[in-house]
């Protein structure tokens, strides 16, 4: 059965229960299928050393339960709290203080992991091996090493057992999101089904190392040709599922402003060269990293920005890279509607009813944010309040927008960081006209035209067939029309609880009556063998036992529907 295999490691559902209400979400339990996990006559409570846990507000004890579960719990929430048209802004700043740095595992686990991969023991692939590792997250850590053939490598090894807890983890938060989605819309999360299913399929992809080794090929196919970039090979003959070797880049971190002058570098056109070639990832080849934050972007002596660390990478398509384009031209040129327009273009789903309403909210922001100077500007705080109006308008864009403006918060960050007059926005401007250029090319509206002409000239082939199709059924009397009502299924349970009680109050009410009727007839006769010793027929005395018990079940039935849950 789906729900028994779901819940296979019952001892997972338990600690996560346990967890929960530790930090005071006994709603969460209640409210979702993970109530029937939990024994009737066990105390729920709510114990926390330092502190009393209701100190912490509800948004930062969500943090804590996340920090608590692990790896899957911390990376769900990181990928959430770049999604503000699905969590609350007061969630979303908790969830971004999540760390995914965690204790590294014993050497010996690691070295018996990559034999076992390999194949090998270790001293017959590897020169030097160092067992400390340089660097340790909740899928795996990384260690240095050299080949036997002489070239300098990482190697990132993936934790024991960290795919099969992963595994348990969704199916069980797939199962508990799918059967509490109204309790969590209630509470301001929304299209979380949605938002799970998706941050599956990167699990899955981010557990699998050959996919990072294929995505370091492809942007060094992509940018072979940027004299300013560099991606580190990946050793494909050495690198597994669980095991990946990797070119040792040589650098210090982009934020290191004194190692850069130490090597004649300016720091500003260092921070120009690096936003540059971001920008050229989204808007040019709408493929990025999705992850640039001051460890993974290194710079070499040589002036040659790196990037390490592909296990997520970002895609647009092209009519996404121009819709998200024209939202900056839009901000740039203080004109709302664009900007609204291009908001809409970009959707995949909105629930927008009055576009003059987002209108105004944008014109809002861009009043805002167009007087402000370089030293003023922030595009954290922007994107901040850009997000907080797509989350009113409650509307659904690509994950990966959100993931390039927490991208291009951090990269102004560290910009401003080692470049004094650093401008995200007088950047990405260049681009956007770029783009909006392209899309209003001789070429582009060719394509788009003759794109266009096939799709009518295909309706126009289809629609006699489908119009005829449609009468001869209507003639035959087989025409069948599906009509799916929403929104009344609350209404229909209860409806449904009403009339159970109304049945259980008649049962009671003929017991009641026809014992009363037994007890007249039968109380002065003289069928003794049916007649108790208190005088009272055995019909009447059980019939007015039956009722009474009856009667308590429908008086616990009402109390318990009245209780909060």
């Amino acid at each position: 059965m789906l729900f028994n295999q779901t819940f296979k490691n019952i001892r997972r559902v338990r600690e996560i229960i346990r967890v929960l209400v530790k930090y005071g979400f006994e709603d969460v339990v209640a409210n979702t299928v993970l109530i029937n996990f939990v024994p009737k006559k066990q105390q729920l409570k709510w114990v926390r050393e330092e502190r009393p846990i209701f100190d912490f507000s509800r948004w930062e004890r969500i943090r804590m339960v996340c920090e608590e579960l692990g790896a899957t719990f911390i990376k769900l929430a990181q990928v959430l709290s770049n999604r503000p048209d699905v969590l609350p802004e007061d969630l979303i700043i908790e969830l971004q203080k999540l760390q995914n740095e965690v204790p590294p595992f014993d050497f010996t686990k690691a070295k018996e992991i990559i034999e076992q991969e390999l194949g090998k023991p270790l001293h017959e692939v590897f020169e030097y091996f160092n067992d400390k590792p340089i660097g340790s997250a909740s899928i795996g850590q990384v260690h240095r090493a050299r080949l036997k053939t002489g070239e300098e490598v990482v190697v990132k090894v993936q934790r024991p057992e960290v795919a099969d807890l992963i595994d348990t983890d969704l199916n069980i938060i797939k199962v508990v999101v799918a059967r509490g989605e109204k309790f969590f819309e209630r509470n301001g999360v929304i299209n979380l089904l949605d938002v799970v299913e998706a941050f599956e399929r990167s699990m899955q992809k981010e557990l699998d190392y050959t996919n990072e080794a294929r995505n370091i090929q492809m942007f060094r196919a992509t940018f072979k040709k940027h004299k300013k970039f560099f991606a580190p090979a990946a050793y494909r003959e050495y690198s597994t599922k669980k095991i990946l070797v990797l070119e040792f880049v040589k650098g210090c971190k982009i934020t290191d402003v004194a190692q850069l002058r130490a090597w004649n570098l300016d720091p500003a056109k260092i921070a120009e060269i690096g936003i540059d070639i971001y920008l050229t990832q989204i808007f040019e080849y709408g493929i990025f990293h999705a992850d640039p934050h001051p460890g993974n972007v290194l710079v070499r002596e040589d002036g040659v920005i790196c990037l390490i660390d592909f296990g997520m990478v970002g895609k647009l398509m092209k009519k996404d890279k121009m819709a998200f384009a024209g939202i900056f031209i839009g901000m740039a040129q203080q004109n709302p509607k664009m900007t609204a327009d291009s908001l809409r273009a970009l959707a995949i789903d909105d629930n927008i009813t009055d576009m003059r309403a987002l209108e105004y909210d944008l014109g809002e922001l861009i009043e805002d944010f167009a007087t402000l100077d370089v030293s003023e500007s922030n595009m954290a705080e922007f994107s901040d309040r850009l997000q907080r109006v797509i989350y009113h308008h409650r509307i659904r864009l690509p994950g990966g927008v959100f993931i390039i403006l927490r991208a291009l918060a951090i990269l102004e960050g560290i910009g401003k960081l080692i470049h004094p007059n650093f401008n995200t926005a007088k950047f990405i401007e260049p681009y956007g006209q770029k783009l909006l250029l392209e899309k209003y090319s001789p070429l582009n509206l060719g394509t788009e035209a003759f794109s266009l002409t096939a799709k009518l000239l295909s309706f126009l082939n289809t629609f006699p067939t489908e119009v005829n199709d449609v009468l001869m059924r209507t003639r035959k009397g087989k025409l069948l029309i599906q009509v799916e009502h929403r929104g009344y299924e609350q209404a229909l349970n209860r409806l449904d609880r009403t009339i159970n009680r109304l049945i259980l109050t008649l049962i009671i009410v003929a017991l009641l009556i026809s014992s009363s009727i037994s007890l007249t007839i039968l109380a002065g006769s003289d069928i003794s063998f049916m007649i108790t010793q208190s005088g009272i027929p055995y019909f009447s005395f059980m019939g007015f036992v039956f009722a009474a018990v009856l009667g308590i079940v429908l008086m616990y039935a009402v109390l318990r529907s009245r209780t909060p849950r």
